[in-house]
């Protein structure tokens, strides 16, 4: 475990003063129902939105918030962190299923919320300043493709609607 933990905080570049802090980062509810990486993976979530926010205030100061919004939306989702994830191997790490020899597959989604949760863990363990290292590290080419703003089709549709007839389409099936 300790040469896993090693490996980990390598690919991270960052050396935890509580490694406790990482191993819970990494732990599924399906490992351990009472410390796991739910409450950090809620964390990071909003340490990662409010570091990507204020990046995108400076790299566009002049923009119209509904753009800044659409960017930050393209940056802060499951897709981004699932990415980032797999560029940090977090599956090697995570530890899933019970540990009496059953064991569960590694999901994306796992490995999005665990990528939320080291962001979490790094921000509780080493503070603000590392973990904006940490993410505009691993967002720099994400952030460098920022200025191209990609809209949904849903919501393209729905900003039509607003514009043309000043309310959200009806949607039957």
């Amino acid at each position: 475990m300790d040469i896993k933990n090693n490996k980990l905080q390598k690919i991270l570049n960052i050396r935890f003063n509580n490694i406790n802090v990482l191993i819970q980062a990494i732990t599924h509810k399906s490992y351990n129902s009472k410390i796991n990486y739910e409450k950090f993976e809620f964390l990071g979530d909003r340490v990662l939105g409010l570091i990507i926010s204020n990046r995108l205030l400076e790299l566009y100061p002049h923009e119209k918030v509904g753009i800044l919004d659409k960017k930050f939306s393209n940056l802060v989702n499951k897709n981004i962190c699932y990415e980032i994830g797999k560029k940090l191997k977090l599956s090697e790490f995570v530890l899933v299923g019970n540990p009496k020899n059953k064991i569960t597959k590694v999901e994306n989604k796992i490995i999005s919320d665990v990528c939320e949760s080291v962001i979490g863990a790094i921000y509780l363990d080493k503070g603000l300043k590392i973990a904006n290292e940490f993410i505009l590290n691993f967002w720099r080419d994400y952030l460098k493709t920022s200025d191209k703003t990609i809209i949904d089709a849903k919501t393209k549709l729905q900003e039509f609607s607003l514009k043309q007839y000043k309310s959200l389409p009806e949607y039957k099936v």
